[in-house]
């Protein structure tokens, strides 16, 4: 029957007739839990590799062509995005012992180039041309690029087809070859022993994709052995590599508990020493400094704090552990940076970061200033733990990122190169912050852009709003064909993130996860007032913030002229009921495990799949990746087919699978900007269906 209505489809196109959505078959599948009985008609879809599940597929990406093939500003739109982009490019070079290793973009090339320059004589070295790997491949990404500490043998890891198993290979540098060396199917984290001989890398379950498993690799004997597991379903893990490079740290946790192990880098003993127990609530993240370890943790402050202990004492007893920073309910301490002399730690205030550099001889300190009102701040590359500067980037929405280095004797910060930017002039542009008001009261920052002598009446909101993941102002050269439009770009910092500290993160999860909705919905009721008079508002999200899509659509669907659903997690309640497809044990603490009636049940409540009713709903784009390793296609695939069932009008509903990539797009610097333009050309499409224009 499926492949009779698909293959119906099909023929009346070409026959010139209007080509009408695919229609998917309706299998009854009954769920029960709780004494509650669910139906999903679209569970087939589930069959991955099926031919009913690739011909239905191909037949929704055929109505989406057939749909958009009027969309003539798509080669526009490209061609304006591209002329944005500085084709040969090179980023700051980045010093390592005797080397500083950089990248290169050539004009037309989609990938990097990997370089070196020695020190001593400026002698350049090409180590990698990614582009001559993608040769053929319709994916390709290539990630972990790291040297061995003696600076002879290069590591990276490789993944062709988008579902994030990547192989390791090993390269030569004294003779060029790539050596006969090489792991396959894990993950791209891994870290070099003190000695070079050896990695230690991650490998992750086949089916459910849990980071469970450390384990190292000796590249002369070709021996793999394993060195520990992870058998709490709830925890994940990773490893990384001291600052001062003299021990690897294993990180095992979950969504609101950590437990740090570690072994000395330069010693083949691998038995792991557990720095301190996991105890449920407790997060802590360990940097080494000498004498000392320096602990960042959530112990009796919910914000964190930033404390040691030295080497000699028992560092599992937190009544060892001495405090440097104390708990302050407006400010989170993110991150930090252990050198020789000095840390750095990363604190959030008002949405914005701040960098604090101490003194490790008594802590004192001083803040690196920023001149702008709203801007973006990260922890930079860096490599050495004796050395005067701190790296960091800077940034805003419409000043281009830019390196800094700031020196700790001078306390001065030195620009070291921004990027450049063709066809833009900053002076054109402004952003700030707006505060607008959520339904209970709480004050939600929005970080905003727009052209200065533009109309200002078309509004494009885009927000997320999970895991306490905070969305920075940062600068995105895709936004100006918006902006040159006339359109206000807003980033709404719902809570759900940890923008304004660890409650606001807290607030927007498992029982309080419909305010990460109420505030977006909130905020865009007060920035149409500001900002729509033509009437134009868009959404957009993606992963979990394709969720937020696909409960708004739901909640307040009548307040958007479009949705752009990217990746979206929208079959939530199945998915968390089912333990056998990836990362559903670990985000228990995030969304709440279903398995309890009461998270069962309020999931329910706003879970995009199961509340699709009958009623008009907005134009929607989804797009999706086949390979997604992290929301499974056919939740998009099964949402837009119940979303037609459901509609009650004539709006738009679209979904673009592509199926070569998978939970991060397409690779490639260009075929990204054709999916940007792709959907402005959606957005464009939608305007011209109510006479506007874009």
């Amino acid at each position: 029957m499926i492949n009779l209505l698909i293959s119906f489809f099909l023929l009346a196109n070409l026959n010139g007739e209007d080509m009408k959505p695919p229609i998917a078959q309706k299998i009854t599948y009954k769920m029960e839990k709780h004494g509650d009985t669910r139906i999903d008609n679209y569970f087939w879809m589930r069959e991955r590799d099926s031919k009913n599940v690739l011909d239905y597929l191909k037949a929704e990406n055929e109505y989406t062509k057939y749909q958009m093939s009027d969309t003539k500003l798509q080669k526009k739109l490209f061609k304006e995005l591209k002329s944005r982009v500085k084709e040969d490019d090179e980023s700051t070079p980045v010093k390592y012992k005797n080397y500083t290793y950089f990248r290169k973009f050539l004009k037309g090339k989609d990938y990097p180039i990997y370089y070196r320059r020695r020190i001593e004589n400026n002698k350049m070295e090409k180590l990698i041309d990614v582009n001559e790997i993608a040769v053929g491949k319709e994916f390709c990404h290539l990630t972990s690029v790291k040297i061995s500490p003696n600076e002879n043998i290069l590591a990276y890891a490789v993944d062709f087809n988008g579902r994030r198993f990547y192989d390791i290979y090993f390269k030569n540098l004294e003779n060029g070859k790539l050596l006969d060396a090489k792991i396959t199917g894990i993950t791209s984290n891994f870290i070099w022993s003190g000695d070079s001989s050896r990695i230690y890398y991650v490998k992750q379950d086949s089916e459910t994709l849990r980071w469970d498993s450390l384990w190292v690799y000796d590249i002369k004997s070709r021996e793999n052995k394993k060195i520990y597991f992870e058998s709490d379903p709830t925890f994940s893990i990773y490893t990384e590599k001291s600052n001062s490079e003299k021990y690897i740290f294993l990180g095992i946790q979950s969504t609101l508990t950590t437990e740090f192990r570690y072994i000395y880098a330069d010693r083949i003993d691998n038995d792991l020493k557990i720095f301190r127990p996991r105890e449920k609530g407790l997060e802590y993240y360990i940097e080494d400094g000498q004498d000392r370890f320096f602990i960042l943790h959530n112990d009796r402050a919910k914000n964190f704090k930033l404390s040691y202990v030295g080497k000699n004492e028992d560092l599992s007893n937190k009544l060892l552990w001495k405090d440097i920073t104390e708990n302050r309910d407006n400010v989170l301490l993110e991150n930090f940076e252990v050198f020789k002399d000095y840390v750095v730690l990363q604190e959030r205030e008002n949405a914005l970061v701040n960098f604090r550099v101490m003194d490790k001889r008594d802590y004192s300190y001083e803040y690196i200033k920023f001149p702008d009102e709203v801007y973006s701040a990260s922890i930079g590359d860096n490599l050495e733990y004796e050395t005067s500067y701190f790296r960091y980037n800077y940034e805003s929405m419409v000043n281009p990122p830019a390196v800094y280095d700031y020196k700790f004797v001078d306390k001065k910060s030195i620009l070291i190169k921004q990027k450049v930017v063709p066809n833009y002039k900053i002076s054109e542009y402004e952003t700030k912050r707006v505060w607008v008001n959520s339904r209970d009261g709480v004050k939600i920052p929005v970080s905003i852009a727009y052209k200065k002598n533009s109309k200002k009446d078309r509004l494009y909101i885009y927000g997320y709003g999970s895991y306490g993941y905070s969305l920075d102002a940062d600068f995105n050269s895709t936004i100006f064909p918006l902006l040159d439009r006339d359109f206000v770009y807003a980033i709404v910092h719902v809570r759900g993130g940890s923008e304004l500290g660890r409650k606001w993160y807290e607030d927007g999860r498992q029982l309080n996860k419909k305010n990460t909705f109420y505030d977006f919905i909130d905020a865009t009721k007060e920035l149409k007032t500001r900002y729509a008079s033509s009437g134009y508002v868009f959404a957009e999200g993606g992963s979990a913030g394709g969720l937020l899509m696909g409960a708004i659509v739901n909640m307040a669907g009548d307040l958007y002229s479009g949705i752009i659903a990217e990746v979206p997690f929208v079959d939530a309640l199945t998915t968390m009921l089912d333990d056998t497809i990836p990362l559903t044990t670990g985000e228990y603490d995030e969304w709440g495990n279903p398995n309890v009636k009461e998270y069962y049940d309020y999931i329910k409540t706003y879970s995009p799949y199961d509340n699709v009713i009958k009623k008009c709903y907005p134009n929607i784009l989804v797009t999706s990746g086949y390979n997604d390793s992290q929301v499974q296609y056919w939740e998009p695939a099964k949402w837009v087919a119940k979303l037609r069932e459901n509609n009650t009008c004539d709006s738009l509903i679209l979904l673009k699978m592509d199926m070569s990539s998978g939970h991060s797009g397409k690779t490639g610097r260009y075929k990204y900007l054709e999916d940007i333009a792709f959907n402005y050309a959606f957005v464009s499409k939608i305007m011209g269906m109510n006479k506007g224009r874009l």
